[in-house]
């Protein structure tokens, strides 16, 4: 069982453009087989609070996710949950590793996906991530939310496990060296 960052990644390293706006991810091709891969390996997501706020007014919340064909449960790290959430989503409060774990029993011996820029920089300086799964688009946004920061966690080293390309799309699979 793996934990993968899976995102859309515009070529200046960008996840979403001014607004939050994934729209341009869209525009260059459908969904590669990497895509759909890990995709189908993926039995629990990770996410952020802003990921529920913007799914939840923008995408159909959990039924938006993957185009409506990812079935599990999507556990929300955040200082601030709701009483009552909705059907497949928990929200965790412990910080990352206990979201990453109560994911990782949910997903019943499949993957678990993190979405987010600073969950995938918390799992990484964590040491809890896995794979870096990435679908580039040829397109420079120049400002929105970056998957790669300003994190001073110092150096990662990843080994490149898979580069595919389908329409406008390029695919990337790395893995986390561990030292």
């Amino acid at each position: 069982m793996s934990v993968i960052s899976h995102h859309t990644m515009s070529m200046d390293g960008f996840i979403a453009g001014p607004g939050d706006s994934i729209d341009w991810s869209f525009a260059y091709g459908r969904a590669t087989s990497l895509a759909d891969e890990t995709m189908h390996r993926i039995g629990a997501i990770v996410a952020g609070r802003r990921w529920y706020d913007l799914a939840t007014e923008r995408w159909n919340g959990v039924d938006g996710i993957y185009g409506g064909a990812y079935r599990g449960d999507v556990f929300v790290l955040t200082h601030r949950a709701l009483p009552q959430p909705p059907p497949r989503i928990r929200f965790i409060t412990e910080g990352i590793e206990a979201a990453v774990a109560h994911a990782q029993v949910a997903a019943g011996g499949k993957d678990v996906a993190v979405f987010g820029g600073a969950l995938t920089q918390q799992c990484l300086a964590a040491g809890l991530l896995d794979e870096i799964v990435l679908h580039v688009v040829p397109v420079l946004l120049r400002s929105g939310v970056r998957l790669f920061g300003d994190d001073k966690g110092g150096r990662i080293e990843l080994e490149r496990a898979y580069v595919g390309e389908a329409e406008q799309l390029t695919d990337l699979r790395f893995r986390v060296v561990r030292r």
